[in-house]
């Protein structure tokens, strides 16, 4: 498998990008990735002393001729309007059918979990425990409903002032079924979290896929780091086929083995060998939390 993105190189096009998409009057960006920007938005119709309650993400000009880029808005449309859940995140309306290309969807407060990790703001064990059993939650509800997220990482789970935690970002979402990926997403940073399965025509990825990349986001989150790290996307992929990670416990002395157990259960190079569902992992990460409840 080439270690490349699918999706073509844009041609460059003249801003069209203004403070207002259809209905939606833009206030500010919020966020942004290869395919995307995302604004808070209020109503154009609504005053403006009414809060920004929503968040449209919006396809770049630069891409509005892209098949492949107009299809990962379309696949999170479908999925974010199909799937209803507190941890995964919801698409109230969308404009996928022409440009401009944008989906509406609540406004969600707070940093990523990466974003967290990388300021210094690593969260305490049971807190660790709780993000990734709220993330687990979310993928149980796609594997009910025949879907896998096919991109799990810390950047992709938005964690509010409260600590409720969202799982984001479903343009890659799949069904098992599937021969291929919509895109083969092989970027830094989503590598850094893929399956084994995931790189390979051996074994065709599942659920299971998305257990594996909880678990690289757990490893992180509790050890400050990935499980793996390479100059290269083709190092990085070796070490996710063959490689074992650090143990965690070296990373973070006061772990309780417990813990590291499952967290390299999930991270089994066999999907055999991993918690089999998602509802399996949250009924152990229940129970871990409670016996770590009283940890720092």
């Amino acid at each position: 498998m080439a270690l490349t993105a699918s999706i073509p190189a844009p041609v460059a096009q003249p801003s069209a990008e203004s403070s207002r998409v259809g209905p939606w009057q833009l206030l500010r960006p919020i966020g942004e990735g290869q395919l995307c920007r995302v604004y808070a938005a209020r109503p154009a119709s609504h005053t403006a002393d009414r809060p920004a309650d929503y968040a449209v993400k919006i396809l770049r000009d630069r891409w509005l001729h892209n098949p492949a880029a107009i299809e990962v808005m379309r696949r999170e449309a479908v999925v974010g309007r199909k799937i209803s859940h507190p941890h995964l995140v919801s698409v109230l309306s969308a404009h996928v059918g022409a440009a401009p290309y944008f989906l509406v969807m609540p406004f969600l407060d707070g940093p990523s979990l990466s974003a967290r990790i990388a300021g210094g703001d690593r969260p305490s064990v049971p807190a660790a425990l709780w993000f990734a059993r709220q993330t687990a939650e979310a993928l149980d509800a796609l594997h009910q409903a025949g879907w896998m997220h096919a991109d799990v990482k810390p950047s992709n789970i938005l964690i509010s002032p409260d600590g409720h935690a969202t799982l984001l970002d479903l343009g890659f979402a799949r069904q098992p079924a599937d021969a291929t990926s919509i895109v083969d997403r092989c970027v830094t940073g989503t590598m850094q979290y893929i399956a084994p399965e995931m790189l390979t025509s051996a074994l065709r990825p599942d659920i299971r896929s998305d257990i594996y990349s909880l678990g690289a986001t757990l490893y992180e989150t509790l050890g400050g780091r990935p499980p793996f790290q390479a100059p290269s996307l083709e190092q990085l992929a070796d070490m996710h086929r063959q490689a074992e990670p650090r143990p965690l416990r070296l990373l973070n002395p006061i772990l309780p083995a417990e813990v590291a157990r499952l967290v390299h259960q999930m991270l089994a190079k066999e999907p055999l060998r991993r918690p089999q569902t998602p509802a399996e992992v949250v009924e152990r990460l229940i129970h871990l939390e409670i016996a770590t409840f009283q940890m720092r």
